[in-house]
């Protein structure tokens, strides 16, 4: 059994995630967008997770950008 290079760091509706994709790139980690409910729809299946998407990293910046993505939350949470 292989373990994955990629660990998934956050999970969220779209707008959500491109906050999160944003301050990642800022600080040069390139993240990779996960969106099986748009997969399903292009391969013509329904889905009940439309609108949400996984964001992952490289296991060698997970330490970074988990302190981003805790960052970010809590600017997401005091402006709510």
């Amino acid at each position: 059994m292989s373990e994955s290079e990629y660990t998934k760091i956050y999970y969220g509706n779209f707008i959500l995630v491109t906050r999160v994709k944003d301050e990642l790139e800022k600080a040069d980690i390139i993240p990779i967008i996960k969106d099986e409910g748009e997969s399903q729809r292009l391969a013509g299946y329904g889905s009940m997770n439309q609108g949400f998407q996984e964001v992952y990293v490289h296991n060698d910046e997970l330490e970074k950008a988990n302190v981003i993505v805790e960052k970010v939350k809590a600017e997401m949470e005091a402006s709510a």
